[in-house]
């Protein structure tokens, strides 16, 4: 039996983190980097992957930047072979990329809000091509090299809205046009816990394990009344800080969670327990 800190230590092993330079990515980035894994980042941005790159690095972490489209078949399978030709191995995927629309006063007109009655075709391919289908091609990729090391650890994000539809109350504000969470963000995000445990499923044989990690709303500055409005739906009457979800992130990359597979991790201050 392993000591407690070797299980959550993963020297040797390269992890890629896709939306690496996001909000939540750059916090799995340091924590699988600090924990001992050389990391990809990998993100569409090509200059915030190369900052979040600099960070680790200048901190005397094991870090390279991919920038990749996703959505893109050549761009991916580009990124796993500069991963294996940088770091000769691929033992974790961390699938953080997702457009997540965030409101732009400016085109509520434009977009209708994100009203359902009126949501753009366009934006709901777009999301589907991103947040499931280039999930698909990711962990597609990612997993030839994991059966050819014969192990490997997928690690999906998905979110609460993806276990039930969004509290649209929270997003109207007194006095403004009404606006809402998309549809495609549900759709998509419940698809990510479809997709994880058929994963689960097909490579359980294989010393493959793939689960999901499912954050609650996270803080980035939002105004007071969205995120009093938020915090009031929570057990613990707050929202997650961004460094929150990193001991879930590390727990299901590492030996710590060995005989879990198929799962979903859910760390929500307590939203989806009442």
């Amino acid at each position: 039996m392993s000591k407690l800190p070797e299980m959550f230590d993963l020297t040797g092993r390269t992890a890629v983190v896709t939306g690496g330079a996001g909000l939540l990515g750059k916090q799995f980035c340091l924590t699988l980097a600090e924990a001992g894994a050389a990391v990809v980042v990998v993100d569409i941005d090509e200059e915030k992957a190369a900052q979040v790159v600099e960070r680790l690095q200048a901190d005397g972490l094991k870090a390279a930047a991919a920038p990749t489209n996703i959505a893109n078949p050549e761009s991916v399978a580009e990124m796993v072979a500069k991963t294996i030709e940088s770091f000769g191995r691929l033992d974790i995927l961390v699938n953080s990329a997702a457009l997540d629309p965030k409101f732009d006063p400016d085109s509520i007109g434009e977009q209708g809000a994100n009203a359902f009655e009126t949501y753009p075709l366009e934006s709901w391919r777009q999301a589907l091509d991103v947040n499931l289908t280039g999930m698909f091609l990711v962990s597609q990729a990612a997993v030839k090299p994991m059966l050819a090391n014969g192990k490997g650890t997928i690690i999906n994000l998905c979110s609460t809205y993806g276990l039930g539809g969004p509290d649209q109350r929270i997003y109207q504000v007194e006095g403004q046009p009404p606006k809402y969470k998309p549809v495609t963000y549900t759709v998509t995000k419940a698809g990510v816990l479809g997709l994880t445990k058929y994963l689960a499923a097909y490579y359980g044989q294989q010393n493959i394990r793939v689960n999901a990690l499912t954050p609650g709303g996270v803080f980035n500055n939002h105004d007071e009344a969205f995120t009093k409005a938020y915090s009031y739906r929570t057990v613990m009457g707050r929202m997650a800080e961004q460094h929150e979800m990193n001991g879930g992130l590390l727990f299901l990359a590492s030996d710590a969670s060995s005989y879990m597979t198929g799962a979903n991790l859910v760390v929500d201050g307590g939203w989806t327990a009442w």
